[in-house]
């Protein structure tokens, strides 16, 4: 009997672990990150202050102001930095999106990092890549979001 019992698992495997294979877009990639971003995932120089109860950029109050195929050009509520997502790549795994942003203010300092963005949850969460992609050079950002050192 635990021999049927121990089949049947295996043979249910699959369909438990399909559940992280993501379904992702093939088209309108870009609109679907902007839609879908949980922006609370992502580093503090892009991400706006963190508000209870809000996760995308349109629930911050960003309009995407271009919309195309692989780019989305958001434009911030007031104050807030204007940002850029360019989708590098997307994957079985995850999308990699090449993210944007010049700080408003007196620094006026620009932040560019590669994200990979996962569904989880029903929200595309993101964290920084080891990937590199000539297309999106690292510029920018404070230690506190590094996990690399100068030694």
């Amino acid at each position: 009997m635990k021999l049927l019992y121990g089949a049947v698992a295996l043979a249910f495997a699959p369909l438990v672990f399909a559940r992280n294979d993501a379904p992702y877009p093939s088209e309108k990639i870009a609109a679907f990150v902007f839609e879908k971003v949980d922006v609370t995932t992502l580093p503090s120089a892009i991400r706006p202050k963190a508000v209870k109860s809000k996760k995308t950029f349109a629930d911050y109050g960003y309009v995407a102001r271009e919309v195309d195929e692989r780019k989305a050009l958001l434009d911030s509520p007031q104050g807030a930095p204007k940002i850029s997502i360019e989708v590098l790549e997307a994957q079985k795994s995850g999308i990699f999106v090449c993210v944007n942003s010049q700080a408003s203010g007196k620094s006026n300092a620009k932040f560019q990092r590669v994200l990979l963005l996962r569904l989880k949850d029903g929200l595309l969460k993101g964290r920084e890549t080891w990937k590199e992609f000539d297309a999106c050079p690292v510029i920018g950002g404070g230690d506190q979001d590094s996990s690399s050192s100068n030694y």
